[in-house]
Parts: structure tokens; C-alpha cells; sequence
């Protein structure tokens, strides 16, 4: 077997970084080591990270007999359960996936434009011009109301008010490098009750998981085919043998779909708003490209675009995509790897790469607009099998939410200093405490037809 060269750090010591300065360490280790470097798991299996295009098209595109999917372990089993998309190996991910797919694409999600840019609407309704407001909570928000609504197809209610508090629970559980280590040591998912990090986290999924079945009971009893959210079209779906998803398979990916569209999407928004705070000129070209109130035409501004895509590039949200753990030889570049070693596509050291992206810590939305990238050089939501499904839901809510954000107002940092990503969950973000002030946009745009 040849490896590559990696960091020698004691296990404990490395777990703790990645923890707590995960980009830090991908950077220190890229610097020194390249594009791919080793390190070291229990058991001594070489967890190998692949930042080369090369090696991370080799991954995405050997056939899965090659490969065992692993999803994230048991925290992931625990919190999205067995059914879910993320977790399922072979046929049965491939039907999850063909079921998922369709809702979130093509005509149904341009039906979905209107909504989200009224919710973004409302929640800006609640800030005060010129008080300082945390702008992940507030993105949170969106990207909540959106999910409840859309997904869901909840309006404004008990159930409503309920998922949304205990949702927002669950995951501010996850809001600091310290309560994230949970998810990484074994030793500390261990339920002490009511209020332990572990026990308050279990206590809060079975509320959640509550309400979902309840929900679920409901909808199959009075079935409404005429309504558009995503939970009805995955109650009507149906696979190939014409069999529908059975309740704990619904329920699964509904629970997966909430916690993967939900924290993302907010953790972009800000980042992005922060950077187009940053570079006073981003905001200008976005201010004079924005001519339109309709969805449809929001989408496709090729500026925004960019300014999207270089905010998912320079801090990807999720900076590895789904490790991969070899069941047959397989050799990637000069590098021959044997059964059980784990592969991790690393997204983050993907997109840093001086080589397809000059000057990569500098934020720059034209390199976007000049030419085109790979998807093993730019792959902010995965690649291969394991591609997000909701990457085009995901991107189009950005787009909306952020123009109709900018169209109005204008949000600037209090201080210059510069932000770095913190960890949040299995996520990077910037931090919970991030504050910006609002002051109204006076920018010549439409009025709202």
C-alpha cells in the first residue's frame, strides 16, 4: 500500500483541531503535505483527504462495488435514522434517490419563488433600522420558514410553532465547537438524562419525531393531491414496483431534508452577506445587475450567480463530502490504497487550490463569470452518487432570498475585523454571534408587480 505523506499528530490532538480549527488544519496540512496527505484512525486505518481534482474524479466515478458509503456513522443514525438517503448503500439508495429527486426540480421549484422571497419579506419586517441584529438567526429564520412551508407545507400554527422551536433547539445544541465534540467522541453520546448535552439532545429528536408521525397520520387520512409542498409529492410518490415510502421512511427524509436544507442554506446567506459588506464594489455590481422582481429572471442574473457560487467556494459549508471506505484495492493517482481505508473528498482543500483559483482567500465572484469549472474542481455540494439532492432548491432559495435582502437594505458589519468559520455541527459557519446593522437601500428597483 502507498499512502500518501500526512501529519503525525497524536489522534486525540488532531480530533480536537478538526473540532475546533478545522480550516486551519486543512490549510497547515495542504501547505505541507499537498493536495493529499494521510492521517491516521483508530484501529491505525489510514483516513486518506483528497483535495486533487484528479483523485476526487477517480472517487465520484469508480463503480460502488468498490466502495461502502459511509454516511457519517452513528450520530447521523441517531439523528436521521436508517431510511435515510445519506445512509443507504445500493438499490435502496438509488430508489430514496429517484423517489427524492423530482420534487426539487423544473417547473415545481420555480412554483416555489414567490414564497420564498415573501418570507424573506417578513422576517425582515422584524428588524429595526440602525440595532445591530444577529444575522444567522435571522437567516435561520428564512431557511426555516422556507423548509416548514415548501417541504412541509405548514402555515402558520401549532405544529408549525412547535417543529420550529424544537428544531431551533436541536440544532443551537450544535452551535459551538464544545457542544460539537459530541458528535465526534463516542465516550460523550452517552444519555444522563434530561440534562445532559446527549439526553437533551435525544429528548428533543423524539419530539421532533412526534410531530413528524403525527403529521404523516394526518396527511394519509385526509390526502390532498392538489397541494404542491414537497411532503405530499413524497407521499404520492411511488417506485418502480409502484410501492409508496412507508411512514418511518417518510419520516426519515423529512427529518433529513430538515436538517440538511435548513443550517446550510442560513450559513450561506450570511456568509455571503458578509462578504458583499466586505467588498463595497460586490454590492454595486449585484445593486445594478438587480432589474427584476420576478423569481424566474432572479435566477438566472449571471452576476448574483457568481456571487452565490464564490460564497459556497471560499467557506463550503460542508468542507468534506461523504467519505468513502474501500472494499477492493483501488489506486488513485501514484497512491494504491487497500480494503479499509477511508477516502475523504475534501471539498474545502478542492477549492483552495492556487492552480484553479489565484489568490483562493480573496473573494472574487468574476473568476466565475470567466470561465467554467469542473465538478471535482468546484463541488460545494458533493459529487458522484452522493450529490446533495436539494443543490438546486439550495441555490435558487439563496439567490432570492439574498437579492430580495439587498433590493431593500443594506447590512454592514460593526467592526472591520475579519471573520473566520467557526465549527457548527458536522457544518462550518460564521459565528452565531456575528452582527450586522440594517439601513435602508435606496437603489432604483422595480416595484413589486
Amino acid at each position: 500500500m502507498k499512502l500518501p505523506d500526512g501529519p503525525q499528530t497524536p489522534r486525540v490532538l488532531r480530533l480536537i483541531q478538526w473540532i475546533t480549527r478545522p480550516t486551519e488544519l486543512l490549510d497547515t496540512s495542504q501547505k505541507r503535505y499537498g493536495d493529499c496527505f494521510t492521517v491516521w484512525g483508530s484501529n491505525k486505518v489510514p483516513m486518506v483527504y483528497l483535495g486533487h481534482p484528479e483523485a476526487i474524479q477517480k472517487v465520484f466515478t469508480t463503480p460502488p462495488n468498490y466502495l461502502e458509503d459511509n454516511g457519517g456513522g452513528r450520530v447521523m443514525q441517531v439523528l436521521l435514522g436508517d431510511n435515510s438517503v445519506i445512509l443507504l448503500e445500493g438499490d435502496r439508495h438509488q430508489r430514496q434517490r429517484q423517489l427524492l429527486t423530482p420534487p426539487f426540480h423544473g417547473e415545481r421549484l420555480r412554483g416555489y419563488g414567490k414564497v420564498i422571497c415573501e418570507i424573506t419579506e417578513e422576517v425582515m419586517k422584524q428588524w429595526k433600522i440602525g440595532e445591530p441584529l444577529l444575522v444567522r438567526q435571522s437567516m435561520q429564520e428564512i431557511s426555516l420558514q422556507v423548509i416548514l412551508r415548501l417541504v412541509f407545507g405548514l402555515e402558520e400554527g401549532q405544529r408549525f410553532e412547535q417543529l420550529k422551536q424544537v428544531l431551533a433547539s436541536l440544532l443551537d445544541g450544535f452551535n459551538s465547537p464544545f457542544t460539537s465534540s459530541m458528535l465526534f467522541f463516542g465516550s460523550l453520546q452517552k444519555d444522563l438524562g434530561a440534562w445532559s448535552p446527549w439526553g437533551r439532545f435525544i429528548r428533543l429528536k423524539q419530539q421532533i419525531d412526534e410531530l413528524i408521525y403525527d403529521e404523516i397520520r394526518q396527511r394519509r387520512k385526509q390526502f390532498d393531491p392538489s397541494r404542491t409542498d414537497i411532503f405530499t409529492l413524497l407521499m404520492a410518490a411511488r417506485d418502480e414496483a409502484g410501492e409508496p415510502m412507508t411512514d418511518v421512511e417518510l419520516r426519515d427524509e423529512l427529518i433529513t431534508l430538515l436538517m440538511a436544507g435548513h443550517e446550510t442554506t442560513a450559513s450561506a446567506l450570511s456568509w455571503a452577506l458578509y462578504w458583499i459588506d466586505h467588498h463595497p464594489e460586490v454590492r454595486e455590481k449585484l445593486l445594478n445587475e438587480l432589474d427584476t422582481t420576478d423569481p424566474t429572471a432572479i435566477a438566472r442574473l449571471p452576476y448574483l450567480n457568481a456571487v452565490c457560487q464564490e460564497t459556497l467556494r471560499i467557506y463550503p459549508i460542508a468542507i468534506v463530502a461523504f467519505p468513502r471506505i474501500l472494499r477492493k484495492p483501488l489506486q488513485v493517482m501514484d497512491y494504491e490504497f487497500e480494503p479499509g481505508a477511508v477516502l475523504f473528498p475534501c471539498i474545502y482543500m478542492a477549492h483552495q487550490r492556487e492552480e484553479v483559483y489565484p489568490e483562493p482567500k480573496r473573494f472574487k465572484p468574476e473568476r466565475f463569470l470567466e470561465r467554467q469549472y469542473s465538478p471535482y474542481e468546484y463541488l460545494p455540494f458533493g459529487g458522484g452518487n452522493r450529490r446533495c439532492i436539494g443543490m438546486a432548491f439550495a441555490q435558487y432559495e439563496m439567490k432570492l432570498a439574498l437579492a430580495t435582502i439587498i433590493s431593500k437594505y443594506r447590512l454592514t458589519k460593526s467592526d472591520r475585523r475579519p471573520v473566520k468559520p467557526v465549527r457548527r455541527g458536522l457544518t462550518i459557519s460564521p459565528p452565531a454571534n456575528m452582527q450586522m446593522v440594517p439601513t435602508m437601500e435606496h437603489h432604483n428597483i422595480p416595484a413589486k408587480l
